[in-house]
């Protein structure tokens, strides 16, 4: 979380960072990130940032989370055709979004995998989750055939209800 100090900053100095935030996580995947480049592009002290962030990965944490707020996104939606819904919202607001290139390194690079989804998930609704995060990643790396891997999750979702019936 991140500090207090930050919080309180006047609005013009706190936007600086974070656009020297998204910059950065937005170029490089976070394993390369360096306080250095943000602190220089933010003009502010080294000691400042560690002020405002514990390390790197707080700071992260604080961008990816204003693009999620950014993109409205709805990560629990509750049946088959609404993941569909949710997914399709995700990549279309997400194509549109200053975070988008953020949000691309998130997905291909800097994100574990799907190690953190609920061991109790029933295995349709793990593979309901697999093949929406799929898509996404797909999508934002190829947004060309972004129609292509929506259809291919919808056909998959469509099988899936077939198969549980």
């Amino acid at each position: 979380m991140v500090s207090q100090t930050f919080k309180n900053l006047v609005p013009l100095k706190k936007e600086r960072i974070t656009a020297a935030l998204l910059t950065e996580f937005s170029t490089y995947p976070l394993k390369d990130a360096q306080v250095a480049r943000i602190v220089k592009d933010a003009q502010i002290a080294r000691g400042a940032f560690y002020k405002y962030f514990t390390d790197l990965n707080e700071a992260y944490d604080y961008i990816y989370h204003l693009a999620l707020v950014d993109i409205h996104a709805d990560l629990k939606p509750s049946s088959p055709q609404e993941i569909l819904k949710a997914t399709r919202a995700f990549i279309t607001a997400s194509l549109k979004s200053p975070y988008y290139d953020l949000l691309k390194l998130h997905l291909t690079v800097n994100e574990l995998p799907l190690a953190f989804v609920d061991p109790n998930l029933s295995a349709t609704r793990w593979v309901l989750a697999t093949l929406s995060h799929q898509t996404l990643k797909e999508a934002l790396n190829d947004p060309k055939n972004k129609e292509l891997y929506l259809t291919r999750l919808e056909q998959s979702i469509t099988q899936l209800e077939l198969s549980d019936n």
